[in-house]
């Protein structure tokens, strides 16, 4: 057996439970050349499902490629990343790296950068630029490849919100999409961790990706597919669980599939061959004690006004924040200054929004929150 349990890290293989629909249907799309779009909160599991398919498709014809933009912050970074990632891709031996680089890009001198550490990964340079290279020759390499290849590729790029956040990014969005939106072997999964930014690129019908797609809202994965899971993992790492306990895990982090994983772990560990209340306690101690400096700097920065919206929301309070049962209780300021709250709040992903109104965006800062700002 491996891990009984993994987390801040893509999930694979045993280790990936349920999504069993989801996979389906995104395989189906990457197999037909359908654009996909995923959108969801973070932790839920966008980059496990999405590369739990890659490992699925066995056609000889279909090349996947994966690339995260996380750290791509001007329009040739990504430019530069997107090339690279393709090339790597589609031709899987160091040698023909460099020359379907030469092949199919004009311009430019390809060099492969290994690692100074033995035996770790490699990486490819094209030294892409706006002197040598134009957006849409960059753009269309994969459909070019694919074209002379007689192969279909998809290409799936994480953190696509990034797109959104660089310098002149409506410009560079339009230059994408008319390049992408002529592709026939090319499709494209394109998914982030930041929704509220996922939701402004892909559901504003103003912004040129609006109906790029078939769109997937992730959904938690619910407490009777956790818990068979949770119980088999301890149970084949010769420990013991009840069901009950594998619940309280659950329902402890709103379902949230990575920290499900870590709250699982951190029992698992501190468990003898029974999970106890005690262990299950101290499980949820050791998770809180781990993500406590995160949520320590995220609030450092805030304002009163902040700090008692977010009061406001862990007292139960999620719309209609200008009533006076609120303003009466919560220092809030003006209405007009509710706006700003919600956006300010919104953007540092503190808060989000669903069918039950405003909610604080992560479950573990919730419970830390209500231990640091409301005994």
């Amino acid at each position: 057996m491996g891990k009984a349990f993994v987390y801040g890290m893509s999930v694979e293989g045993e280790n990936f439970t349920d999504r069993e629909l989801e996979t389906k249907r995104l395989k189906l799309n990457f197999e037909n050349g359908i654009n996909s779009i995923l959108i969801s909160p973070r932790r839920i599991g966008k980059t496990s499902l999405v590369k739990k398919v890659m490992s699925t498709i066995d056609a000889p014809n279909v090349k996947t490629v994966y690339l995260d933009i996380y750290n791509c912050r001007t329009e040739y970074d990504f430019y530069e990343k997107f090339a690279s990632s393709v090339i790597q891709a589609t031709a899987t031996q160091t040698d023909k790296m460099i020359e379907t680089a030469k092949e199919f890009i004009m311009s430019i001198t390809p060099k492969i950068i290994y690692s100074p550490i033995p035996n770790t990964d490699f990486a490819l340079s094209l030294g892409i630029s706006s002197k040598t290279n134009t957006p849409e020759e960059i753009l269309n390499l994969p459909e070019r490849i694919a074209e002379k290849r007689n192969i279909k590729i998809v290409v799936c790029i994480d953190e696509f919100q990034q797109i959104g956040e660089m310098a002149d990014s409506l410009t560079i969005q339009k230059t994408i999409r008319s390049s992408w939106q002529h592709h026939r072997h090319t499709s494209y999964c394109l998914f982030g961790s930041k929704q509220h930014l996922m939701m402004n690129l892909f559901y504003s019908r103003n912004m040129p990706f609006y109906q790029f797609g078939d769109m997937f809202f992730l959904k938690k994965i619910p407490t009777e597919k956790w818990v068979p899971f949770i119980v088999d993992r301890f149970q084949k790492a010769g420990k013991h669980i009840t069901e009950e306990f594998a619940q309280k895990i659950c329902h402890t982090v709103d379902n949230y599939s990575s920290y499900v994983q870590q709250l699982a772990w951190n029992v698992f560990a501190v468990s003898d061959n029974e999970v106890t209340e005690t262990s299950l306690n101290e499980g949820i101690e050791a998770t809180i004690a781990q993500v406590s400096p995160l949520f320590v700097e995220q609030t450092s920065s805030l304002t009163s006004y902040q700090l008692n919206f977010i009061r406001a929301i862990c007292h139960g309070h999620h719309k209609d924040f200008g009533k006076r049962e609120v303003t009466s209780t919560f220092d809030l300021g003006s209405r007009s200054n509710l706006v700003k709250l919600k956006e300010t709040l919104t953007h540092r992903e503190i808060i989000d929004t669903d069918e039950s109104g405003i909610v604080l965006a992560d479950p573990l800062f919730e419970l830390w929150f209500k231990r640091q700002f409301l005994c």
